[in-house]
């Protein structure tokens, strides 16, 4: 007969992409993850996942244990925090899902200081820059930054964001500092590849213009790692598009300036998203929510002079 552990260690199962995937999320060797799987199916005397190719697919019956599974661990989490409640308490497994860098420079310390705060309480920080969103299960917030893809999330603004063009001071001194957006195709550009999105085509508005401008870039360096690109910048490779909340810092120091100062990009507020089974959200994600909403509504790094 399965029992939670099963049930939870199935959901996971279910939202990455692969079994390695799986693996990593569990901090567990691939192996150890197949022979679970193979020990689960043995139990149910059922076939749940298709091997066939290197992504997971669920069986039919893998699909429906799944979403049966969900269900009965949410109404599980629900009667363990019922519990709680009766003695005041904030009980059982916040998960959280947030961009690496973003991740842990706002959400790992209030993670921590939350959990501090309500000591029976355990959370669970899962930080990606390509996560895999699905329809939020498993996840009881995920804090993402960008265009959203199609999907049934709940979704909260924690703060406004936006993303500008920057570089070293020395980098434009040697290649000329661009004046239009189409300038752009003739420096050397420096892409970030996250979250799915299209990220050579550079969108810009000018003050007053209703539609943007776009230019398609061929990037010089290119990363999944927003860290790399900006160090990338920060040694005056080439101009980076970024965020606000990353580059506040280094623009009020002057480490980086902004290019074409004028133009905006497209916004790419700071959300939390929570599934539609969260519609009668638990004590413990209401809380945490609150916690975001009240620490990062603020935008902290516009105490460095950049909104």
């Amino acid at each position: 007969m399965l029992n939670s552990d099963d049930l939870r260690f199935f959901c996971t199962v279910a939202s990455q992409p692969t079994l390695a995937a799986t693996a990593r999320v569990l901090h567990v060797t691939p192996p150890s993850v197949t022979q679970r799987l193979q020990a689960i199916e043995e139990k149910v005397g059922l076939r749940l996942l298709d091997r066939s190719g290197r992504r997971v697919t669920l069986t039919g019956e893998g699909q429906l244990l799944a979403t049966r599974a969900a269900l009965i661990l949410a109404e599980m989490d629900a009667l363990a925090e019922t519990l709680g409640d009766r003695k005041n308490d904030m009980v059982g497994c916040l998960r959280i899902l947030a961009p690496l860098g973003f991740g842990n420079a706002y959400v790992a310390p209030l993670a921590a200081r939350f959990q501090a705060e309500h000591s029976l309480l355990s959370v669970e920080l899962e930080l990606s820059d390509q996560p895999n969103l699905g329809t939020g299960d498993g996840w009881d917030i995920v804090v993402h930054i960008g265009e959203l893809p199609d999907s049934s999330l709940q979704r909260h603004v924690l703060a406004k964001n936006r993303r500008m063009l920057c570089a070293t001071p020395a980098y434009l001194e040697r290649h000329g500092t661009p004046l239009v957006v189409a300038d752009l195709r003739h420096h050397r550009c420096l892409m970030l590849r996250e979250n799915a999105e299209d990220l050579s085509l550079w969108r810009l508005r000018a003050p007053g213009n209703r539609h943007y401008d776009a230019v398609r870039i061929n990037p010089a360096l290119s990363s999944n790692d927003g860290r790399v690109i900006k160090q990338w910048a920060l040694d005056g490779y080439g101009i980076m598009q970024r965020s606000a909340w990353d580059i506040a810092h280094e623009l009020r120091r002057g480490t980086l300036v902004q290019v074409l100062p004028d133009h905006c990009g497209p916004e790419a507020d700071i959300v939390a998203l929570m599934g539609a089974r969260h519609s009668r959200r638990s004590a413990r994600t209401e809380r945490f929510l609150a916690l975001l909403k009240q620490e990062i509504g603020p935008m902290p790094w516009a105490a460095h002079g950049v909104v």
